[in-house]
């Protein structure tokens, strides 16, 4: 959803008449979308408390009671913006507060799990399989009873007529078969349905059922047979079955067609081929039917009324895809297709229309949509995802697992404040039924009613209206992304509330995953040259700050600080530095700058992916990580994969550029990965599941990088690093991934600090582990110095002889004691550099005061003094 932004407001303000109402809230009407003619409506029911969405709807069970629907109940239709509707909040928070308020607000929870579905425990399918089996099963006497019924009515039908037998989940044994003899008492036996019951033995069970020499189908699924008879056994046996377990065999023709265009039934078994007309078939189903290669019976000469095909879930491994178009352009009458895409006609949706012009409809969305918004993944009939949950989860955690489904957001602001941290919110039984569509009748908005006319009076509601004309008992729909594209990726975002083709997205993974093991760079290893910048007069050099501890701390007599920026030979700002500000402060090229043009490419997430991705490929040091914005097909491919395969699936979101973990989320759910995005720009990575632990408690580590040059590459590495660490123990329990102290390490803003010097900390984790630190640091040096080749190799531009900086860069170690790379972070807070001394385990001897960290920072970078850093 869009963020909410509310005008500023007077104090005077407040909300009397329409004419007031229109004034304050001119932009979020206008944000909202509300038609100009709604807008007085919109007021009189805002100002009245008007909830009068239960007159007109009403809200279905539906998806076997597991989602719910809302439909027009009103006796008049609704018009096109004929009215519009307040929907209330159920439930918002912020999501680290979610779990806790579904703990501690009294009645909660239990709405919550109506309100989703999730209140109720259901019997698996297995206990009411067994349910159903015990209830049918009476024993030999019947199905007997049930077998002579069936003999009976085909004897008056006539000797010759065929018979097709139902005996699906009656108990069968193997005995009883042997007992029923099929084969003598139905001569014309030519399907034979025993799913569910209970055979075993293969060979008594082949030797009874192979008597049926006619059978043309045969359904023995789910019953433990199966572990043993192969499909081989089954057909050698019965020299004339098509259809075996629902899927064709390679005798497959005429019959097997019939069966999939209802011209044959248990109405009309059809013995005879000769009784079977596919010339009258328009409509066929072949889907999931595990077909190798069409039926040579599958032709348009044989079929010439078909208009409407369904070729989904089979491999049609054995036809070539120019041979697929070839014989399906022989159909002139195909008006309509269902297909895998990826599949068999290939990844695009675009080319199969191109190739098959005839075609209006492809996966029940229309040819020319498919062009216009170039589509090549489409699917109109998408199953829904529903919770899953256990019966020994507590309401609170099934309606975590379940609210993705549900979920909207918004952000506040006004011209004072932009808040940092997103709404979430669920809004009531009549707005959750709402159920999308693409071509959705209805439109909603988040709105903030402010009846004072400051935000903090703000009451927030969605606002849904009419953006067609809807008919009594149709579904009222929306449109779960509205004003979202292809160019947005659309249809991949859809997953986060349906099953999308997931063999799609696998494709998509792979051929990413071959594109970056192809890629790796040899950085040229150009020897450094950066000399003292110092005047030749021996004049100190003027430094220009806005950072506090730059002003206290640097002490050196070779530098001396000055008010006008004008006047500096450095400029060390904490703020970007822009060219517009840099021509406002009169500013110039000669200056010493502590930015680095393009360093974006380093300090902005889903830039530093990008760089390490074209330089190094897929490092080890690097976590998988996805740029959402841009390569969410492959995320989902990458998760499904993980998924199949019984992978960790954790990962976490960071938005591209907010540093202390703002709107940083760690999830194992794809809904919420994806959802996540609608709360801006944000990269996924594969979260580090197992990470080494110190004392239990996560950890990372932050190094100070001083950048001189970048091309050539001219690096050090300061010889202390501070090590920092999250405040409790280290759990994957779903519920801790809400615990800010357990998951996260940066304490300086959120949650209390324990400050461990390194030196302590290094000694007692050397104990701890049995390790040697030493070969650990080595490790991450290297790790640091490929971080920067990749920006010199990849994006030399960067280089400005002008130009020196001091990185942070975060490091987590996982338990193997790899170096892992977390992030690179411009001006770093230096705030327990200045504070504590230390001692340096590496390079350095002798203790190391905080009060000269910038000393030691500047006469590095300017007067090539190399005191406590090391080159890298």
């Amino acid at each position: 959803m869009s963020p909410a932004a509310a005008a500023p407001a007077p104090c005077d303000d407040r909300v009397r008449s329409f004419e007031d109402f229109a004034r304050v809230h001119q932009f979020l009407l206008i944000a909202a979308g509300v038609p100009p003619s709604l807008h007085r409506r919109l007021y009189r029911k805002l100002a009245d408390e008007v909830f009068d969405g239960g007159e007109r709807f009403s809200v279905e069970p539906c998806e076997e009671g597991r989602q719910r629907r809302l439909v027009l109940a009103s006796d008049t239709a609704l018009g096109r913006e004929a009215d519009v509707f307040l929907v209330d909040h159920a439930w918002s928070f912020r999501l680290s507060d979610a779990l806790k308020q579904l703990r501690e607000v009294p009645g909660l929870a239990e709405r919550m799990a109506a309100l989703m579905c999730v209140d109720l425990d259901r019997k698996t399918e297995v206990e009411e399989s067994d349910e159903q089996c015990s209830e049918n099963g009476g024993g030999l006497e019947h199905v007997l009873q049930v077998v002579e019924k069936e003999r009976i009515r085909i004897q008056e039908s006539g000797s010759d007529f065929a018979a097709w037998l139902e005996l699906e989940e009656l108990g069968i044994d193997d005995d009883m078969l042997v007992a029923l003899d099929l084969s003598a008492n139905f001569p014309n036996l030519v399907a034979l349905n025993l799913w569910g019951n209970k055979l075993q033995d293969p060979e008594k069970v082949m030797q009874e059922i192979g008597k049926c020499g006619r059978l043309k189908a045969l359904w023995l699924n789910e019953n433990p047979v199966l572990n043993q008879c192969t499909e081989k056994d089954v057909l050698d046996g019965l020299p004339e079955l098509e259809i075996y377990n629902s899927h064709f065999t390679r005798k497959a023709r005429e019959w097997a067609l019939g069966f999939c265009g209802d011209m044959v039934g248990a109405e009309n078994p059809c013995l005879s081929v000769g009784n079977i007309s596919l010339d009258n078939i328009v409509t066929l189903d072949l889907s999931d039917r595990s077909i190798h290669k069409l039926p040579e019976v599958f032709s348009s000469s044989k079929l010439s009324s078909l208009s409407n095909l369904n070729i989904r879930g089979n491999p049609l491994d054995q036809m070539s895809g120019n041979d697929l178009f070839k014989l399906f352009s022989g159909f002139t009458q195909l008006q309509e297709l269902e297909v895998d895409i990826p599949g068999p006609l290939g990844d695009s949706a675009i080319t199969i229309i191109e190739s098959l012009p005839n075609i209006n409809l492809l996966n029940g969305v229309n040819a020319l949509t498919i062009v216009e918004n170039a589509k090549h993944v489409v699917d109109s009939a998408l199953k829904p995802r529903v919770p899953e949950w256990s019966p020994e989860e507590s309401l609170a955690e099934r309606v975590i697992g379940a609210m993705w489904l549900y979920l909207m957001t918004y952000r506040l602001a006004d011209e004072e404040k932009f808040d940092e941290t997103p709404i979430w919110y669920v809004m009531d039984e009549l707005g959750s039924a709402m159920r999308h569509s693409d071509d959705a009748n209805f439109r909603i908005s988040p709105f903030l009613f402010m009846p004072e006319g400051k935000l903090a009076s703000a009451i927030s509601y969605t606002i849904l209206w009419p953006i067609c004309d809807v008919h009594t008992g149709e579904e009222c729909t929306r449109d779960f992304l509205f004003g979202i594209g292809e160019d947005k990726q659309r249809s991949a975002r859809l997953t986060a509330w349906f099953h999308t083709p997931e063999k799609y997205f696998i494709q998509e993974f792979r051929k990413y995953e071959e594109q970056l093991q192809s890629t790796s760079i040899c950085p040229i290893k150009e020897a450094p040259s950066t000399k003292s910048v110092r005047p030749s007069d021996g004049r100190p050099l003027r430094v220009f700050t806005d950072i506090p501890q730059v002003e206290e701390f640097l002490t050196r007599p070779e530098f001396v600080l000055t008010t006008d920026p004008k006047d500096a030979d450095i400029i060390w700002a904490g703020m970007q530095i822009d060219s517009e500000l840099k021509s406002s402060l009169g500013l110039t090229d000669q200056q010493y700058m502590n930015q680095f043009p393009f360093e974006a490419c380093l300090v902005m997430k889903h830039h530093l992916a990008d760089t390490i991705h074209r330089a190094w490929g897929s490092p080890e040091w690097l976590q998988p990580t996805y740029n959402l914005e841009t390569h969410l097909s492959q995320l989902i491919g990458d998760y499904s994969v993980r998924k199949r395969d019984g992978k960790d699936n954790l990962w976490i979101m960071k938005p591209w550029n907010m540093a202390r973990t703002i709107d940083t989320t760690v999830s194992g759910d794809l809904s919420a990965i994806i959802r996540l995005m609608e709360t801006g720009p944000k990269i996924c990575q594969k979260y580090i599941e197992c990470p080494a632990l110190f004392q239990g408690r996560k950890f990372d580590l932050r190094y100070i990088v001083l950048v001189r040059s970048i091309c050539p590459l001219d690096i050090l590495l300061c010889d202390v690093f501070w090590v920092r660490l999250a405040n409790n123990q280290y759990t994957l329990e779903k519920t801790s991934l809400f615990e800010y102290e357990t998951h996260f390490t940066v304490m300086n803003y959120n949650g209390r600090m324990n400050h461990m010097n390194t030196p302590e900390f290094v000694k007692a984790f050397e104990k701890e582990h049995q390790v040697k630190w030493l070969e650990i640091h080595e490790s991450i040096r290297i790790m640091i110095r490929r971080v920067f080749e990749s920006a010199s190799a990849v994006h030399p531009e960067m280089q400005n002889s002008f130009c020196r900086a001091i990185y942070g860069v975060d490091v987590m170690l996982d338990d193997k004691f790899k170096p892992k790379i977390l992030e690179v972070t411009y001006c770093p807070d230096c705030t327990r550099a200045c504070q504590y001394d230390t001692q340096a385990l590496v390079g350095s001897q002798g203790p190391i005061k905080g009060s000269d960290f910038f000393n030691t920072v500047f006469g590095c970078l300017f007067l090539d003094d190399l005191t406590n850093v090391s080159p890298l």
